[in-house]
């Protein structure tokens, strides 16, 4: 039995749910396939399918065998046209992950120009603050903010991420401006509950040394965006990348503050599986978001 052929058959009963529609993609015929899946079934001593004269479902086997099988699938046909010369421009779909703000802000409204850019290129988004596995939930590419603590994946620095830490002109005229990061501890904080250890910022020494400061405030949130809400009110100091407050500092509708002690050491990646062949949408993409963001984010233009 051709085994890569059983595979491909049992994935097209799987994706389209009937043995004729199966072999009309497969252009065989519809008792091929079935001797196919049959055959895989024997090899594997499992039963992948409920057939019925009226209906056709995945076993529970069948449904776990079937997410492996396509990962492998695609893997085959990623490999087929990396060694064609027709596979030059990117094609196919791409599955991207990223996180959630950064993805509303910035990475949503950059996807239109890369498709123009790669017409025959597909894109599925999934934006979350989880961490995702890109090889168990088969990703393509993840976007992501902070330290890489994956060393098992390639990792390309596409841009800096720059800490302020800022409050309102109003908020500051009511309460003062810190001079130091000791300070905060008589300040209203507004703290993000998404970061690892959220009441304690980090902040850099005059000689070069972190120093943890921990904060207080009447007001928590998993998400930057509300944080920068409450600072536009008035309500007090948070800590946020300028990727979501650069337009209400240039606008003055934000200070900074504690410039001077802000810690410089985060960056923004595209982190992908490692691969002898790297697929040229992988590539093109990467390439786009590297010149799209970095190496001066247009968040950070002084106009």
């Amino acid at each position: 039995m051709d085994r890569l052929a059983a595979i491909e058959a049992f994935a097209a009963v799987a994706e389209t749910g009937s043995f004729s529609a199966a072999a009309a993609r497969l252009r065989a015929s519809k008792s091929a396939v079935s001797r196919l899946v049959s055959g895989l079934e024997a090899e594997l001593g499992a039963r992948l399918l409920h057939r019925t004269t009226r209906s056709l479902a995945l076993t529970e086997a069948g449904r776990g065998y079937f997410e492996r099988v396509t990962r492998i699938l695609s893997d085959v046909d990623e490999a087929n046209r990396a060694v064609s010369h027709s596979q030059a421009a990117p094609r196919g779909k791409l599955r991207i992950a990223g996180p959630m703000s950064f993805g509303f802000l910035h990475l949503a409204p950059a996807l239109p120009d890369f498709l123009r850019q790669c017409p025959e290129v597909e894109i599925d988004l999934a934006m979350n603050d989880r961490f995702v596995d890109l090889i168990e939930e088969g990703f393509d590419i993840a976007v992501r903010i902070g330290a890489l603590t994956d060393s098992s994946l390639v990792a390309r620095r596409l841009a800096p991420i720059r800490l302020v830490a800022c409050a309102s002109p109003a908020y500051l005229a009511e309460r003062g401006a810190p001079a130091t990061p000791g300070d905060l501890r008589a300040h209203e904080c507004l703290i993000n509950t998404n970061q690892p250890q959220p009441s304690h910022w980090r902040f850099g020494g005059p000689d070069g040394q972190i120093q943890s400061i921990e904060v207080k405030g009447r007001l928590s949130a998993n998400n930057g965006d509300a944080l920068r809400v409450a600072a536009l009110n008035g309500f007090g100091i948070t800590m946020l990348p300028t990727f979501f407050v650069g337009g209400d500092l240039r606008a003055g509708a934000l200070a900074q503050v504690l410039d001077d002690f802000m810690p410089r050491d985060h960056a923004l990646s595209a982190v992908y599986p490692p691969s002898r062949h790297v697929s040229p949408k992988v590539r093109a993409f990467v390439d786009f978001l590297a010149r799209r963001f970095g190496p001066r984010p247009y968040w950070d233009a002084v106009e």
